[in-house]
C-alpha cells in the first residue's frame, strides 16, 4: 500500500470510522445489472433512483478528474432493547433509526477528513456523500474491501457483520484500490427463507415493492393489503434478513459511537402513542431522527397495521379515533386494522364511520374491514 494511501485512511479512522478502503473512480461493475433491476420495477416509487443515469454510471460526470472513493463504513447496531411499556402493544423500529439520522452524524465527519485531505494534498477536490447522491455506495464498497453482496443484498463484512452505514468521499487523488471481498455466503438461504414478505424474489435480488423497509418509509400510499399481514409489527424499516445473517449472529458488533446510539423510545414506541400524535407532537418527538422522513400520515398508517397485526380488543378506542384522523391514509388503514381486531365494538366503530366517510378508497377499506368481522353492509 502506498504512503499516501495508508495516511488517507489514517484520517478516517481517527474521525471515528470503522471501516475504510480505497475503490478506483471507475464505471460501477454492477452498472448493467442496477439497470436490469430498475427495468424491472423492483425501485418501486423510488424514482430518484433513475435521474442522472449518466452521472451514475461514470464518478468523472460528477467530479471531473476523478480518481479514488475513499470509502468507508460506521457501525450502528444497538444492542439489546431496552423500553418497555407494560403490556402495551409496541412496533419495532429499524436499528438504523433508533438513533439521530445518521446523515447529520456522517456527514459533517466525512467534511472534516476532506479538508485535512486537502490541508495535506493541496489542489485535491472531493465530495462527500452519505446516499444522497447519484453515487452506488454499496457496489463501490464492495470494492473498496468493506464486505461482500449477501442473498439479502446488504454488504456484509466478516469481522463485523451487516449493520454499518456506508460513505464515501469522491476524490481526484490517485489512491490505491483495495482487493474487493470474496462472497462467503456460500449455500445459506436463511435470510430469504426468513422475509415475511418473500421480498428476496432470488440470490442477491430484492423486489423492493414487497420489502418491509420499502413499505414502511418509501411507500408513501396504501400498503397493499396482500403484504400487510407480513409487515407484523415494524412500524419503521425492518431487520428480520439482517438479524438472521450467521454472520451477524455470529460476529456482528454494537457500536460504540455516542452519537449513533439509541435514543429513549426510540426501538420499540408503544403503538397507541404513535396513534395519538398530532402534526406538533411528531415534528417535536422526532425532529432529529431518520423516522421523520416517513412523515406523520405515514408513520400513523404503519402503527394501525401494526396494531391490526398484534393488538387486542382494548385498542378499539385508540383506532376509533383514528379512523377520525384528518388523514384518509391514518383513516383508511386504522379500518383494516378494526377488521382485523373484530368484535361488537369495532363493527360498530366501522358502521359509524361509513355513514359519515366521503372518501372513497376510505370507504371501501371500511367495507372490506365490515366484510371481514361478518357484519352486512
Amino acid at each position: 500500500m502506498s504512503v499516501v494511501t495508508q495516511q488517507v485512511k489514517d484520517l478516517a479512522t481517527e474521525a471515528g470510522f470503522d471501516l475504510v478502503g480505497v475503490a478506483a473512480a471507475t464505471a460501477p461493475k454492477t452498472w448493467d445489472a442496477f439497470s436490469r433491476w430498475l427495468s424491472l420495477g423492483y425501485a418501486g416509487e423510488m424514482a430518484y433512483l433513475e435521474r442522472n443515469p449518466s452521472r451514475r454510471a461514470d464518478p468523472a460526470a460528477i467530479l471531473p478528474g476523478a480518481r479514488s472513493l475513499l470509502c468507508v463504513g460506521a457501525l450502528y447496531h444497538p444492542g439489546s432493547s431496552a423500553s418497555t411499556h407494560e403490556d402495551r402493544p409496541t412496533g419495532r423500529v429499524s436499528c438504523y433509526a433508533q438513533g439521530d439520522d445518521y446523515h447529520d452524524v456522517l456527514i459533517p465527519r466525512l467534511r472534516s477528513v476532506l479538508e485535512r485531505i486537502q490541508a495535506r494534498w493541496p489542489g485535491t477536490e472531493g465530495n462527500v456523500y452519505v446516499d444522497t447522491g447519484p453515487v452506488l455506495e454499496r457496489d463501490f464498497a464492495k470494492e473498496a474491501g468493506l464486505g461482500w453482496f449477501g442473498k439479502h443484498t446488504n454488504l456484509i463484512n466478516k469481522q463485523v457483520g451487516s449493520y454499518f452505514f456506508l460513505g464515501e468521499i469522491l476524490l481526484t487523488l490517485d489512491l490505491e484500490p483495495d482487493t474487493p471481498a470474496a462472497d462467503h455466503c456460500g449455500t445459506c438461504t436463511r435470510c430469504m427463507t426468513a422475509c415475511p414478505t418473500d421480498a428476496i424474489v432470488a440470490p442477491y435480488e430484492l423486489d423492493s415493492r414487497k420489502c418491509i423497509s420499502y413499505l414502511t418509509i418509501e411507500l408513501r400510499g396504501a400498503i397493499p393489503k396482500t403484504l400487510r399481514e407480513g409487515v407484523g409489527d415494524w412500524v419503521y424499516g425492518c431487520d428480520v434478513c439482517q438479524d438472521v445473517c450467521p454472520w451477524t449472529i455470529k460476529h456482528g458488533r454494537v457500536t460504540k459511537d455516542p452519537a449513533l446510539a439509541p435514543k429513549p423510545d426510540r426501538d420499540r414506541p408503544a403503538l397507541a402513542d404513535l396513534l395519538r400524535l398530532d402534526q406538533a407532537g411528531f415534528s417535536e418527538r422526532f425532529r432529529k431522527s431518520p423516522i421523520k422522513r416517513t412523515k406523520r400520515r405515514g408513520l400513523l398508517r404503519n402503527a394501525a397495521v401494526a396494531l391490526g397485526n398484534v393488538g387486542t380488543r382494548s385498542d378499539v378506542p385508540v383506532l376509533s379515533d383514528a379512523l377520525r384522523d384528518p388523514e384518509p391514509l391514518v383513516r383508511a388503514h386504522a379500518a383494516w386494522a378494526l377488521g382485523r381486531i373484530g368484535g361488537d365494538e369495532a363493527t360498530d366503530v366501522l358502521r359509524e364511520a361509513r355513514s359519515s366517510e366521503k372518501e372513497e378508497d376510505v370507504r371501501s377499506e371500511i367495507d372490506d374491514a365490515l366484510c371481514a368481522v361478518g357484519a352486512e353492509l
